[in-house]
């Protein structure tokens, strides 16, 4: 199996009309279509994945905005795998990374918590006092913050939220980051298990901040010369982007590491901010478009943002188009434009399914595809009220992998050598269809020709042994043939002039001595 990233698409119409939207992978080294999902007009915070894995095939939701439904879909096939009855409209959703738990928020700011596998409302509390925008959960699925129209942050605890202790309280939260002062539009959790992660969000007020968790405390924020709309964050937290919805779709890029020179060490990194509530950095499109060239002009506004795994950029605008921007030159690499007419509500970068639709690898053991032997996590449709009966009857299931089966789970059987190869073949990039980084490729190539070499030098050799024949034969037979005849016709031989001309160089020897 090798490693092949996609791009998660979800697209929704300008109007409100149910189904006219799509969810579409493509392939980021060709923008090619690669599936398609239709009756979805999620959007943006809408649409939320969980890729195939551990033995399990993946799915995704897209809440629709007309309707109070839920539509599941799986990558197996192409078509609602699911309709799930909400209790009300959702205004954004979100999943943990291990798909286990499901949240949804609300216009009037009420968040829902749900098990994707047995359908159970495990909680429901009202969380803000206006719309809420964004939810994001923690990397380790510990906590789940949420963004609102109240220009509140807060942190919700999975532990307290699941306790059956506290269902009948008040919900609290963990702590709630209080420092903006116009309705929130993007949160992004950084690496780390809670609470020791760093947290960025943004808001209409033109703020982007950055939190750390573990002191509960504002690093610092940055401040720019427009509303930001949704932002992109770095791996390795090196770096983010902030994109505005101006109509000149511009995107900020922020550095948070400077290069300073030390007499003694040489250059040195330094962080930059951390100062707190008076550490304010105002960024302005002077100063971006100065230094190293931060500033990128889309020309048209932008709906969403994301970072590839292969760190680029990957923009969507309200127009249709998906630009894919070189991170540290801001190269546009290319544009998908299949998607005309419509909005780019969320932008993923996705490894693809190895169940996917339409691109089912097959068992060299058996005739067996991979769609019968990975099973689709289960999905339930969800409690609409919370029932104390069901969570008392509640059984918890898990799949085990197992070699008897004929999918061999990547997670459990993935040897380093299997992962080192298929990482470069990941890495390496394409140059016409074979990739360079493939070692069993290059290995096969270098015997090739070392098998051509080995034969065009045995058959150099025999051609050289037939000119030296065909030289023997023709020199010193033929031409010394013709001097001998030559010789007797003057009535001497051979041996005589050559005698006659030794005598005349050793008397002109003596001559000239």
């Amino acid at each position: 199996m090798h490693l092949h990233e996609i791009i998660f698409c979800a697209t929704a119409s300008p109007s409100t009309t149910s189904g006219s939207g799509t969810v579409t992978l493509h392939d980021i080294n060709t923008g090619a279509s690669i599936a398609s999902f239709k009756q979805t007009n999620a959007a943006p915070h809408c649409t939320t994945f969980l890729n195939s894995g551990n033995a399990q095939g993946g799915f995704f939701f897209a809440a629709q905005p007309d309707k109070l439904l839920l539509h599941a879909y799986n990558f197996q096939k192409d078509q609602i795998s699911l309709k799930i009855v909400v209790p009300e409209k959702l205004t954004c959703v979100a999943l943990d990374t291990s798909g286990d738990f499901f949240a949804g928020g609300t216009a009037q700011g009420r968040i829902y918590l749900w098990e994707v596998s047995s359908g159970i409302l495990f909680n429901s509390w009202d969380a803000h006092y206006r719309q809420i925008n964004v939810l994001r959960f923690t990397p380790d699925g510990a906590a789940l913050l949420s963004g609102s129209d109240d220009s509140g942050i807060s942190v919700w605890s999975m532990h307290s939220l699941l306790d059956e202790e506290s269902q009948n309280t008040l919900s609290l939260p963990y702590f709630t980051l209080t420092d903006h002062t116009l309705p929130v539009t993007d949160i992004l959790c950084g690496l780390g298990t809670f609470p020791e992660c760093r947290v960025l969000t943004s808001s209409v007020d033109h703020s982007v901040k950055l939190w750390d968790l573990a002191t509960r405390s504002l690093l610092t924020t940055f401040m720019f010369p427009q509303a930001i709309t949704c932002l992109a964050w770095e791996p390795t937290e090196r770096l983010f982007f902030a994109a505005s919805s101006s109509p000149e779709g511009s995107i900020y890029q922020i550095n948070l590491f400077r290069q300073l020179e030390d007499k003694t060490k040489g250059p040195i990194a330094e962080a930059i901010g951390g100062g707190g509530l008076n550490d304010i950095i105002r960024v302005t499109d002077e100063s971006a478009g100065s230094q190293k060239k931060r500033l990128i002009n889309v020309g048209q506004p932008i709906t969403c943002m994301s970072l590839s795994l292969t760190s680029n950029l990957l923009v969507g605008t309200s127009s249709g188009l998906i630009h894919i921007y070189d991170t540290p030159t801001h190269q546009l690499l290319r544009t998908i434009s299949t998607h005309k007419g419509l909005s780019i509500s969320y932008l993923a970068p996705l490894l693809k399914p190895i169940d996917l639709t339409g691109h089912v690898s097959f068992n060299f053991n058996s005739s067996v595809t991979t769609i019968d032997t990975i099973p689709v996590k289960p999905i339930m449709p969800f409690q609409r009220m919370r029932d104390a009966k069901a969570r008392e009857i509640h059984e918890v299931s898990m799949m085990l992998p197992t070699h008897e089966n004929d999918y061999e789970d990547e997670s459990t059987f993935y040897s380093q050598e299997a992962l080192l190869r298929d990482h470069a073949y990941f890495t390496t990039p394409s140059n016409s269809g074979t990739r360079l980084g493939d070692t069993a490729v290059l290995q096969s190539r270098v015997t090739e020709l070392e098998s051509e070499v080995a034969l065009l030098r045995g058959q150099l050799g025999q051609a050289k042994g037939v000119n030296d024949l065909m030289w023997e034969t023709v020199v010193h037979k033929v031409i010394h043939g013709q001097v001998k005849g030559a010789n007797n016709a003057n009535g001497e031989s051979t041996e005589d002039e050559r005698r006659r001309k030794r005598g005349r160089t050793d008397s002109d020897l003596e001559v000239h001595s």
